[in-house]
């Protein structure tokens, strides 16, 4: 008896060994090894230095009292006279000397120095800059140099290693490991969103903007740009722009020196559940159209306030962040479908993509200005023939804008069809407008509007003028 609990115990601690280094053979499968990426990529990753002579230049190093004293040294402390440089990082795309990095680390430079990583120092050409991507491409006339392998951003998968290289604050050909976090982010006080960010859990640092971010072959899958922080350094969240992107805009400004995209010339907002369920969608999903701008292509396809965009040329739109990353990446002339929601019912348009202007934020500063020109702050256009019909009326006027007024204030949107006011059909723009400068103030007027296809009557009233 004594011989049988001999061998089970035996046994029983034979299964715990084996176990324990089951657990660490799976554990050490599970940690990748670094070194070789290192030796292979580190080659090609380069250190910049922009000099930037205007001492108001925007600088991207940190400030003198947010480094610790310790780190100083480092950095120098330079007159407010004396050139102000600032320091990045890049790597090489090619052996003929071609270097990406992100533009605010040479934004209005006067000179940029490139060091490589066997010490020799270069100064750099601009060859040209994308700031909507954050992008820039540099050349040193050097040839038979390290290049970086590129690889795909679009196969990433979420929870996949990947390392960084860079130089944060001046420490150059420092790597720091994670796992990407999430594809296609959007950041919120990006102008146009252009871009989906890969976010990850690597440790990024002023001084790293413009490395690689790289996968466990090697390849570079993304260029780290940005950091979410509420103290200036590493808070664990950095966001990297996809290798895919910013080849494509490599490729724009090596050819031409700048970057053309696809224009569509909407306004939107997300579609939370609530909205969904406003919209007879089954679930929150897509773009929702608060504004159409005029001249602009989405209003030559017939896209209206209150589509919501379900899908672009053959591409779901599950958030509406989606939207102007496809739309981006679209060549102009290029005839797309866009699939909507409106009214409850789904339809498909053919819009003509346009060419994005040199300065979009100038179009979206104007939108909705000159609408207290207007005596209820409201702008109208015609119905087309297919409005007409869909609405099943024959005559009318589309809101297309809405400002503060009294028209907001009587419940007015987007999209209502204007029939009548104080009693008088609506035949024309031209027409309504008489009419509404001919309003009386401080009386009740009855206004006529077919919204999602109901007519209905609200109360306008136009205040005295001051």
């Amino acid at each position: 008896m004594l011989s049988t609990y001999r061998i089970t115990f035996v046994s029983f601690l034979l299964a715990i060994v084996s176990s324990v280094l089951m657990v660490s053979h799976v554990s050490a499968k599970s940690f990748p090894e670094f070194t070789e990426l290192v030796e292979v990529a580190s080659p090609a990753v380069v250190n910049i230095t922009a000099i930037r002579n205007n001492s108001n230049s925007v600088q991207t190093m940190p400030d003198q009292q947010q480094v610790p004293e310790i780190f100083r040294r480092f950095f120098g402390n330079p007159g407010q006279n004396a050139p102000r440089p600032s320091r990045g990082s890049g790597f090489l795309i090619s052996a003929d000397g071609y270097i990406l990095t992100n533009n605010h680390v040479v934004e209005e430079a006067d000179q940029i120095l490139v060091a490589l990583s066997d010490r020799r120092e270069r100064e750099a050409v601009l060859v040209g800059a994308d700031p909507l991507s954050d992008l820039a491409l540099l050349k040193i006339d050097e040839d038979d140099l390290p290049s970086i392998k590129i690889g795909s951003s679009d196969q990433l998968k979420v929870g996949e290693w990947v390392m960084a290289i860079g130089s944060p604050f001046g420490f150059e050909l420092s790597v720091t490991a994670g796992i990407v976090s999430a594809k296609g982010r959007s950041l919120p006080d990006e102008s146009g969103n252009y871009v989906p960010y890969i976010q990850t859990d690597v440790a990024i640092n002023p001084g790293n903007s413009g490395g690689p971010l790289l996968n466990l072959d090697g390849e570079v899958v993304g260029i780290n740009s940005q950091i979410f922080t509420r103290s200036g350094g590493f808070m664990g969240l950095s966001f990297a722009i996809p290798i895919d992107v910013a080849m494509e805009v490599a490729d724009q400004l090596k050819a031409t020196g700048h970057v053309s995209r696809g224009w569509l010339g909407v306004l939107i907002q997300r579609v939370d559940r609530d909205l969904a369920e406003s919209f007879g969608l089954d679930r929150a999903s897509g773009a929702l159209v608060t504004d159409v701008l005029p001249d602009s292509p989405a209003k030559a396809g017939g896209l209206l306030p209150g589509d919501i965009i379900l899908e672009f040329n053959g591409r779901k739109i599950d958030l509406s962040s989606d939207l102007p990353h496809v739309v981006g990446r679209t060549p102009a002339e290029t005839v797309v479908d866009v699939r909507v929601m409106r009214a409850g019912k789904p339809t498909t348009l053919k819009i003509e993509i346009g060419l994005l202007p040199d300065q979009p934020q100038r179009i979206l500063a104007g939108i909705g200005k000159g609408l207290s020109q207007n005596r209820l702050g409201i702008e109208v256009e015609t119905l087309t023939d297919e409005q007409a019909e869909r609405f099943n009326i024959d005559e009318g006027v589309l809101v297309t804008r809405l400002g503060d007024g009294p028209a907001s204030t009587a419940g007015l949107q987007r999209g209502d069809v204007i029939t009548t006011l104080d009693g008088d059909a609506i035949s024309s723009v031209d027409q309504f407008e008489k009419l509404v400068q001919a309003l009386p103030a401080d009386k009740a007027i009855p206004i006529r509007v077919v919204r999602n296809e109901r007519p209905e009557f609200l109360v306008i009233k136009v205040p005295a003028a001051e």
